[in-house]
């Protein structure tokens, strides 16, 4: 399980602000299976922590809209998670470059409240609308969205992970190739990825979300041995729902 237990961290710390300029090119491909800092980049930006009660407890990613509003995370993130949530992409060492976006609406899937009993597992993926800030959407502040794609093979490309230990107020990253765990789970071997960070997107060379951290045993009972749902017609059909697509 890899949402973390929430900490108190003052409000001051969640709202500073420093100047998005640091963001630089994007990112570039590392040695496979070696987590490390994840580089400050223009492409990282739209990976954030998200925040309740005054702590981050899981990640999530800015992903492209119609309204370019959206984020994509775990559905256990935002099943269990009671009252005011909001996303800080590109939060580092209490800084918010890019602002505070506060979850208006949440988007889970069928199969996750009808499998609890045991087939939840299968359907671990969730999207959630942000609201405006000063007249602007999320993806105009971050500089776009990822790509959310669907029906891809497993293992087709190495993917990068990039998310938010609950233990840390940087953001880890780590590249290595997917394997298949089963027909709708696959799994991939990144050190150092533990309690918070549900919800990391898996994202390949073409800038596409291919997976999300979350699924067998709500992400991995270990840090270094993470999961995702095979992202199949079921995540399709909640994309297109929460993205507003016809």
């Amino acid at each position: 399980m890899k949402r973390s237990p929430r900490r108190v961290l003052a409000l001051a710390v969640l709202l500073a602000v420093t100047s998005a300029s640091e963001a630089a090119a994007d990112d570039g491909a590392g040695p496979l299976g070696v987590t490390a800092v994840a580089a400050s980049t223009a492409r990282s930006a739209r990976v954030g922590a998200l925040f309740a009660g005054g702590g981050h407890f899981c990640t999530a990613s800015v992903v492209h809209s119609q309204g370019r509003d959206l984020i994509v995370t775990a559905a256990h993130c935002l099943d269990g998670s009671a009252g005011d949530v909001v996303f800080v992409p590109g939060y580092r060492d209490g800084r918010s470059p890019y602002g505070v976006w506060k979850v208006e609406r949440r988007f889970l899937p069928g199969g996750w409240a009808e499998g609890q009993s045991g087939g939840g597992e299968d359907s671990d993926v969730g999207f959630a609308v942000v609201g405006e800030r000063g007249g602007k959407a999320v993806e105009d502040v971050v500089g776009g969205g990822y790509r959310f794609v669907t029906r891809t093979g497993t293992g087709a490309t190495a993917v990068t992970v990039t998310g938010y230990p609950g233990s840390r107020e940087v953001p880890i990253s780590c590249t290595n190739r997917p394997t298949s765990h089963s027909r709708t789970q696959q799994r991939i071997e990144c050190p150092g990825f533990s309690g918070g960070t549900s919800g990391s997107p898996w994202v390949n060379g073409y800038g596409e979300v291919v997976g999300v951290l979350g699924g067998h045993e709500e992400g991995g009972a270990t840090a270094d041995v993470s999961y995702s749902v095979v992202l199949g017609a079921e995540a399709a059909r909640l994309y297109r729902n929460a993205a507003g697509d016809p």
